[in-house]
């Protein structure tokens, strides 16, 4: 039989393992940032939709994509420092899945 842990939000199907950003607090950095890109959408929804001047859309899809490249390096970065390194200080098949998943991440985000 399964036992739940004690944190209420983690099911018994639920891995318990925390993900870098949650571990090294910054989650709420991520999710600010986030939020704050979700308003740069809407916002340029609204320019589009009030067919405001293309170069000055252009302008704010270039902020938007800095943003969004700015918190996908953060996860990156701490994907890095602790899941890749936690795996391998354990060695074995899940260090080298480890790094591969991050080498696989590292060449998209240099693609996009």
């Amino acid at each position: 039989m399964m036992t739940t842990p004690t944190d209420p939000t983690v099911t018994a199907d639920a891995p318990t393992h925390k993900h870098g950003y949650v571990h090294y607090a910054h989650r709420e950095d991520h999710l600010k940032r986030l939020r704050r890109i979700e308003g740069q959408a809407r916002g340029l929804q609204r320019m589009v939709e009030e067919e405001k001047y293309c170069i000055d859309i252009l302008t704010q899809v270039s902020a938007m994509t800095k943003a969004l490249q700015s918190v996908a390096l953060g996860l990156l970065d701490e994907h890095l420092s602790h899941c890749v390194v936690e795996a391998a200080r354990a060695g074995g098949p899940e260090a080298d899945a480890k790094v591969k998943e991050a080498s696989e991440a590292i060449a998209r985000l240099v693609r996009s």
